[in-house]
Order: C-alpha cells, then sequence, then structure tokens
C-alpha cells in the first residue's frame, strides 16, 4: 500500500483559522475549520476532530502539519518542531510536533504552509511533473515554498520569499506595512499594504485602479529575481489579492517579460502564461499540502517523528 492509498491527517495551521482534515490522497473525508485563538485551546480543538473522524473512519497512519512560521525546522536545533519567532500574540515559541506526536503516536511530517502547498501543488495540482516549483501566496502576508523534485527546500531556515526587497517602481514613495523591513515585498504587495495604499479593502480595489500600476511592477521584480536565481519550471501563486483576477496574471506575466529583456532564451510573454500560474488546487492547496507532508512522512521522504507518552520522539524508520 502506497502513501498515496493510506489513510492521512492534516493540519493547515494559519494566523486566523486552521483547517484539519483527514485523507486518503487528495480525497478528503472529512474538514473542519477550527479558529486560531490560545494555542492550547487550538490545538486541543484540532486534535479532537481528528480524534473524532478516527473513531468513524480509522486511525491516521501519519499527521501532516503546515504551519504559519517562522518555523524550527532543523532537527539537530533545540527549537525543531516549533513556531519560533512569530509576531502573532501567544504563539512565539509553541510546540506543535512534540504537541501531536505525543496525543497520536505517527509519523508525523512538518514545514511551512506555503511549503506545504508548493508540495501538494507539485504532486496533485499546476506543478505536476516540474523539478523545481515555487509556490507563492499573496494574502494577508506574502509567503513562498520552494520544491525541487519533489521535497521542499531547507537550509539555514525556511525559505523567506516574502520579505526579499525589490527595485521600487518609479515614483512609489510608499514606506511598505512590514513591521521588519517597511518596504519588503510582503510590505509592498500584500493584502494589508493594498489597503493601505488606497484606503479601500481588497474586494473593493477594482482591476483598473492605479494602485495596480506600482503593485504588479514590484511583484513583477520579484518573478524576474526568482526566475534568474531558481530557474523555476512554475510560479503558482495562491492568495486573495490576486484571487479570480485573471487580468492582473496577464499584467504581471507582461512586466516580468519585460524585466526579462529578452536574456533568458524562449522566455516571454507568451511562455510565462504557462509559468507563472493560479493554483491548479485552488484554496485547497494549503489543506493538501499538510496531507501531502504526512504521505512524506509515511513514506521516508520527510521530517518524521514518531511518539508516544512512553517513548517520545522516536525517528521513524
Amino acid at each position: 500500500m502506497t502513501g498515496q492509498d493510506r489513510l492521512m491527517a492534516g493540519i493547515e495551521l494559519g494566523g486566523t483559522k486552521a483547517i484539519a482534515l483527514l485523507a486518503r490522497g487528495r480525497d478528503v473525508l472529512a474538514s473542519a475549520r477550527i479558529p486560531t485563538t490560545t494555542p492550547d485551546a487550538t490545538l486541543q480543538a484540532i486534535g479532537d476532530r481528528i480524534e473524532a473522524w478516527q473513531s468513524e473512519h480509522g486511525r491516521a497512519h501519519a499527521l501532516g502539519i503546515a504551519s504559519f512560521g517562522p518555523l524550527g525546522l532543523d532537527r539537530s536545533r533545540p527549537d525543531y518542531g516549533h513556531i519560533t519567532s512569530t509576531p502573532k500574540p501567544g504563539w512565539r515559541q509553541t510546540e506543535l510536533v512534540r504537541h501531536f506526536g505525543m496525543r497520536f503516536g505517527v509519523p508525523i511530517g512538518f514545514d511551512t504552509d506555503v511549503a506545504g502547498a508548493a508540495l501538494a501543488e507539485h504532486r496533485w495540482g499546476a506543478a505536476q511533473g516540474c523539478d523545481v516549483a515555487i509556490y507563492m501566496t499573496i494574502g494577508t502576508g506574502v509567503g513562498g515554498g520552494i520544491v525541487v523534485d519533489g521535497r521542499p527546500v531547507h537550509g539555514l531556515v525556511h525559505p523567506e520569499l516574502g520579505h526579499l526587497r525589490v527595485r521600487r517602481a518609479t515614483g512609489d514613495g510608499f514606506a511598505g506595512v512590514c513591521p521588519f523591513h517597511g518596504d519588503c515585498l510582503e510590505g509592498l504587495v500584500s493584502g494589508p499594504a493594498i489597503a493601505a495604499r488606497t484606503g479601500l479593502d481588497g474586494a473593493s480595489v477594482g482591476n483598473d485602479h492605479a494602485v495596480w500600476n506600482d503593485v504588479m511592477a514590484e511583484l513583477a521584480e520579484a518573478m524576474a529575481m526568482l526566475l534568474l536565481t531558481l530557474s523555476p519550471r512554475r510560479i503558482v501563486i495562491g492568495g486573495g489579492v490576486l484571487q479570480q483576477r485573471s487580468s492582473l496574471f496577464e499584467r504581471l506575466r507582461q512586466r516580468t517579460a519585460g524585466l526579462l529583456g529578452g536574456y533568458v532564451a524562449g522566455i516571454d510573454e507568451d511562455s510565462l502564461a504557462a509559468l507563472i500560474v493560479p493554483p491548479g488546487l485552488g484554496a485547497m492547496a494549503g489543506p493538501l499540502g499538510a496531507i501531502a507532508l504526512a504521505e512524506d512522512a509515511w513514506n521516508g521522504g520527510g521530517p518524521v517523528v514518531a511518539a508516544t507518552a512512553q517513548n517520545p520522539l522516536q525517528n521513524h524508520i
């Protein structure tokens, strides 16, 4: 039986809500939305929901956690399995892997929410067959996950694409809203940034609003930078800012092609239509990312921890 045939549990933990689900591959058997409040209340509610589903569907073979960050992903460090330096009140240094490992005693896959979404898009969505793929979300914040040969990229930390500094559009004096960097990518193109630029909520900003001139120019700088540094076959862009805005995708590709200036052979505006794309899985990219992490945990291809009260945090081989 392969990982995709087995019953898996997943948790997409976001800053305002969590999605818990039970699935076999991309076939979701049960899911629930749980508000992200305090760590104790939120993690307890998620665990209770998964336990209730298991009484009906059977025991999950592994659990995937795709969480907001920053996260501790280096298994040699004491902060492995934690949310680390998040600005979200009350969540700094919250243990996730040990908490759920002690409760369920199964292999656990653990990564950022965007790395999980990148993995899901690679496995089931718009990035299938791509040896190098990027998933970027542009919403309340900006984040990105990178998958190379089917595995999320880690290193010193995990990629933080939302905090890249980009060349500013000519005449754009907006200071940015990122509390750490001001006018990094997140500070310029996220939902809160667009609201601060316009004084409007996101749904009220039409596709013809002048704000998109600067936002598309600065987002295109990031696209060109990623194409030149990581050479992805696909950049999948999710999140609420560009959702259902196909004309903005067209403008983004046009600006990106202009910045590349014909340097990358065979890459022009037409070819970018197949390279910079919306998610194939839509809003399910994140939740299914947690399932993909669980599958990799079971198959030994990702960060894996099996724990019980009697035998905490032993490796599953």
